[in-house]
């Protein structure tokens, strides 16, 4: 969660400057680097620990400190460049990993985040704060289930703690599971009313598919707490869901004021950006949402159909073929490859395509509940 973040904070190591055989000369510019950081100038900070890395490029403190000191300019790129340098140095030094992971969060480079957090928790499993943050990483990525595995033990020893209830009530049921997740909305609305609740409830409205009932728990939730993240965009989708597509837009636009790299109002926006023919501006949103999930499917198919819809055909063929290979059980990207083919006068392959489409079909009828068994 966002407050995880601001709790771990990025810090800053402080600690005796250099060892007694270093020059003179470097060890009067990192006191100086240091003091310039305790006193919050950062331009100057900033410069004086490069310039002592001039002189003493292998010392994992000064880097770490330039690390946070460029984090705390926003330059959160070049932190990053700093910190995998210092972990290379010493690549068990676990506040280093986590600055590391901090600065890939703000970056909304959530998959990144979550592998060094992980990395983290290796060294260090009982660090709730890091725990905590690598949950909320993971329900960004749609990792539900690995939510529900860090977070289920942690539900025993603190059951009254409402981060660890929302984080662990969202991922059960996004899941799916929706009557353990409906243990814990119980356990927050006890409290009474509060926008997590009902974004909760709405949400499970939602995966029954009762999107009217589920509208009202969202609005709600939204009127208690616009900044409650993912509220405007489970919102948005309510209202695509009932038809209304243009106040469903204003909900997409509305979460993304407060969080540029919401990954479901990114995608959902650039669906209807598409629909408008508005393309650069789907393209942009697309890229957006690939950019917090590296590689997810719904976003490559969305990307492959708007370059058939702007008539880049080649290009499209090309995404097509490596998605379905990706994910070869994915049927509407079977049938878009299988419409490319055709219209470049590949019949055999899009014969091919379309059978493949059908077999799928056939095999998910089966498997539906009450499905005719031969």
């Amino acid at each position: 969660m966002r407050a995880c973040a601001r709790a771990l904070g990025l810090s800053v190591w402080l600690g005796c400057a250099v060892a007694a055989q270093q020059p003179p000369s470097a060890d009067a510019v990192l006191r100086h680097a240091i003091e310039l950081h305790q006193a919050g100038d950062i331009p100057g900070a900033t410069a004086e620990y490069r310039e002592y890395l001039k002189l003493e490029p292998k010392n994992v403190m000064a880097r770490s400190n330039l690390g946070a000191a460029l984090s705390k300019a926003g330059q959160y790129e070049e932190a990053i460049a700093e910190y995998r340098q210092a972990l290379e140095l010493e690549p068990r030094n676990l506040p280093v990993r986590v600055n590391l992971a901090l600065a890939y969060y703000k970056t909304s480079q959530i998959s990144a985040a979550a592998e060094e957090l992980a990395k983290a928790i290796q060294q260090q499993p009982s660090n709730r704060q890091v725990i905590f943050l690598l949950a909320d990483c993971d329900l960004r990525l749609g990792e539900n289930k690995k939510v529900i595995e860090l977070l289920s033990p942690l539900e025993k020893e603190s059951p009254d703690d409402k981060a660890l209830i929302y984080l662990l009530g969202t991922a059960l049921i996004r899941d799916n599971q929706a009557a353990r997740g409906q243990v814990l909305v119980d356990r927050i609305l006890r409290e009474g009313e509060s926008a997590e609740a009902r974004l909760l409830l709405g949400t499970t409205k939602m995966n029954a598919q009762d999107f009217s009932e589920a509208l009202t728990d969202l609005k709600r939730a939204a009127e208690l707490n616009p900044q409650l993240p993912d509220v405007y965009s489970y919102y948005g989708l309510a209202l695509m869901s009932t038809g209304d597509m243009a106040s469903a837009a204003g909900a997409f636009r509305k979460e993304l004021e407060s969080n540029p790299n919401d990954f479901v109002s990114n995608l959902q926006i650039g669906v209807l950006f598409k629909q408008d023919q508005q393309y650069d501006e789907a393209r942009s949103s697309f890229e957006r949402a690939l950019r917090v999930r590296p590689g997810d499917p719904a976003v490559r198919y969305q990307l492959a159909t708007l370059d058939v819809m702007t008539g880049n055909i080649g290009q499209a063929c090309t995404k097509l073929e490596q998605l379905t290979r990706d994910t070869p059980d994915f049927v509407e990207a079977h049938v878009s490859l299988a419409t490319v083919y055709y219209r470049l006068k590949r019949k055999g392959d899009g014969d091919r395509e379309r059978a493949t489409v059908l077999k799928l079909n056939a095999e998910k009828q089966a498997a539906e509940p009450g499905a005719k068994m031969p």
